[in-house]
């Protein structure tokens, strides 16, 4: 009877976990999604600004840091990035990164 317990507490918690990838994966896009205007649909820019498509992960993070700060010269962009916090930036890097 314990093993039986022990194995349905398993399957469970692997379909949470799969639950929680998957709201995960859609706060990304969700949040991705503003950025669509300029940057594309899932960062996939027809021209005009950069594809944040495949935009490595690191790098993502420490733009949007250098625009949060001033320190990056933009037109939007430091209004923009602020909004942001650092979990955000994480998961749209993440997002990003994982399109091509």
């Amino acid at each position: 009877m314990q093993r039986v317990s022990l194995v349905f507490c398993l399957v469970a918690a692997l379909g949470f976990t799969s639950a929680a990838q998957a709201s995960s994966l859609a706060k990304a896009q969700y949040l991705a999604a503003t950025c669509a205007n300029c940057h594309g649909t899932n960062g996939k820019s027809n021209g005009g600004q950069a594809s944040l498509a495949g935009y490595d992960k690191a790098k993502f993070i420490a733009t949007m840091k250098e625009f949060q700060s001033g320190q990056r010269p933009a037109t939007i962009m430091h209004q923009l990035s602020k909004g942001y916090t650092d979990a955000q930036l994480e998961a749209m890097a993440t997002f990003f990164a994982s399109q091509k």
